[in-house]
């Protein structure tokens, strides 16, 4: 396992991460790369990386699905996250990337792998295992 580090710059925010995966687990072969967010208000999703107002869109959207403004049961004082975990469990934790025979992982033309901040900013983890 591989362990990356990404350092966020919002509160929300969308960061394409393909690269770092591809770097990560260039050289090796298997089935299938595991990509693992080890965080409960960050979550890491596939979606299309050729436009980065996609991912803009994304944080929009999610901030207007699960506003911060509801009567949250889930209150530490100093740090009112509750919709963060929210947002981050309709992303998920991880996703499953299927590797071709040389290795390469076998995304889509226009498919980029994000990591998902919800509760920024600060440096997060990502964890990066090759399957096989």
């Amino acid at each position: 396992m591989r362990t990356l580090k990404v350092r966020t710059e919002r509160q929300s925010q969308l960061v394409d991460i393909t690269r770092l995966v591809r770097d990560a687990i260039a050289g090796e072969t298997g089935l299938a790369v595991l990509v693992y967010v080890p965080h409960t208000t960050a979550g890491v999703t596939i979606n299309e990386h050729a436009d980065p107002k996609v991912a803009r869109d994304f944080e929009t959207a999610l901030e207007r699905i699960v506003p911060s403004d509801w009567s949250w049961q889930h209150v530490e004082e100093g740090e009112e996250n509750a919709p963060t975990h929210i947002r981050a469990a309709f992303m998920g934790p991880s996703v499953l990337v299927p590797l071709a025979d040389d290795g390469a992982m076998a995304l889509g033309t226009w498919q980029g792998i994000f990591f998902c901040e919800f509760d920024g900013p600060r440096e997060r983890s990502v964890h990066v295992t090759v399957l096989t």
